[in-house]
């Protein structure tokens, strides 16, 4: 019988910001309480055509899904941002992956209830009416606001043990890249006028998210964690005007902004409310960021603004399946000169080769417990798990504080 769902959050913009005075109290005044698992996952649960996922989840058997959920009850997160998860309006798809996949155990694994859920539209396949890639058309999946054959394409979800506060729920869905002071702009290198090579009419339109932004807070008890929850657009399939690694950038630009008091006074939410995260409020930055602090092609420095941030704990998740695959595979990866324990996505072995990508960052008022990249190593009975998806689930174990 299929489960009445209660407590399923849907949004279709964002609900009214709430930026609580009580969210700024001293990280120092709160004593650590129970531990929470906070993960992200790319579950590559993306389909090629609208109305896809939901077919291929309406029945328990799709082969892909039921990887993602054995990752999922194996791992056993609290919260978890899943990138790469369809849209689908009412959160059609999100109840079918649990009713049909996390609520049924997969080989041997125990089921795994979220009774909490949230996602809400994505800027991937909404069109712009520009031609953005300049190949001669206006409606290719490369000139919507974020690169998508359909809307919605590519999008994210958020699974929760724990109540999600639609109180104090933000997007950041239609927030304008010219927006951003100082940003990043692709420049055109066969015109002699700096960052053209979008005109003064896209910019108008054009918004800086490629999926979208979420401050989604989750109550813990009597206190609240802020789930900030991205998905960089990958700093590759352009030309030397590198419009998608200056946007990459900036994507990742905007958390570290927004965290660090009196540098987000510019950001808006999508229903209007300027401001950033408040001094003291505790926070988990979540997401493929599709950059690696020193391999790879992001624009260098661009993960380091976030990785760097007074505010950021970076408890450097790793694992052994990384190391021995990075050997095995070669490739770029023998040239690579970050640390193959902290890879994350298992890309092709000519370019890039294996990248860190995935991040959970939990903010210094959470006490870290212990951290991880699930990589099986190849001796393991669960490496037939490595195959769900070219990346690697991402967790972080943290003492919630208890709060007032």
């Amino acid at each position: 019988m299929k489960r009445a769902r209660r407590n399923t959050v849907l949004a279709t913009t964002a609900t009214a910001a709430v930026l609580a005075a009580c969210l700024a109290m001293p990280a120092a005044a709160d004593p650590p309480g129970e531990t929470v698992r906070f993960a992200t996952f790319n579950a590559s649960l993306n389909r090629n055509a609208e109305g896809q996922l939901v077919a291929d989840l309406s029945t328990p058997d799709n082969a892909q899904a039921q990887q993602v959920a054995e990752v999922l009850q194996r791992v056993r997160p609290d919260v978890v941002l899943i990138n790469e998860f369809d849209f689908v309006p009412d959160n059609e798809a999100a109840d079918l992956f649990r009713e049909n996949y996390l609520e049924i155990g997969q080989q041997g694994a125990e089921a795994i209830d979220y009774p909490y859920a949230f996602t809400a539209p994505s800027n991937t396949g909404v069109p712009t009416g520009f031609d953005l890639d300049r190949d001669g058309s206006t409606s290719g999946p490369g000139d919507a606001h974020g690169f998508g054959f359909f809307e919605g394409q590519f999008g994210m979800l958020v699974l929760s043990k724990y109540p999600i506060d639609t109180r104090q729920l933000r997007t950041f869905q239609h927030f304008r890249w010219q927006d951003m002071p100082g940003a990043m702009l692709p420049d055109d290198p066969e015109t002699a006028p700096p960052a053209d090579w979008y005109s003064p009419e896209m910019l108008d339109v054009l918004r800086l998210s490629s999926k979208s932004h979420w401050d989604v807070p989750i109550r813990i008890g009597s206190s609240t964690v802020h789930l900030l929850a991205s998905h960089p657009t990958p700093p590759v399939f352009d030309g030397p005007e590198d419009r998608n690694g200056t946007r990459n950038n900036d994507e990742i630009r905007f958390w570290a902004d927004y965290l660090s008091p009196g540098k987000g006074r510019y950001i808006y939410d999508d229903e209007g409310n300027f401001g950033g995260l408040p001094a003291g409020a505790k926070f988990v930055v979540a997401g493929d960021q599709n950059s690696d602090p020193v391999d790879g092609d992001s624009v260098p420095g661009s993960i380091d603004r976030l990785l760097n941030a007074p505010r950021v704990n970076d408890t450097q998740p790793m694992s052994e399946g990384g190391v021995i695959a990075a050997e095995e595979q070669g490739g770029a990866n023998a040239g690579h000169e970050g640390d193959p324990a902290l890879d994350t996505g298992d890309f092709f072995d000519g370019d890039p080769g294996n990248l860190r990508a995935d991040y959970v960052l939990p903010s210094r008022g959470l006490l870290p417990r212990d951290s991880a990249v699930f990589w099986p190593t190849p001796d393991s009975e669960l490496a037939r798990l490595n195959s769900a998806t070219d990346h690697h689930l991402v967790w972080v174990d943290v003492a919630a504080p208890r709060g007032t």
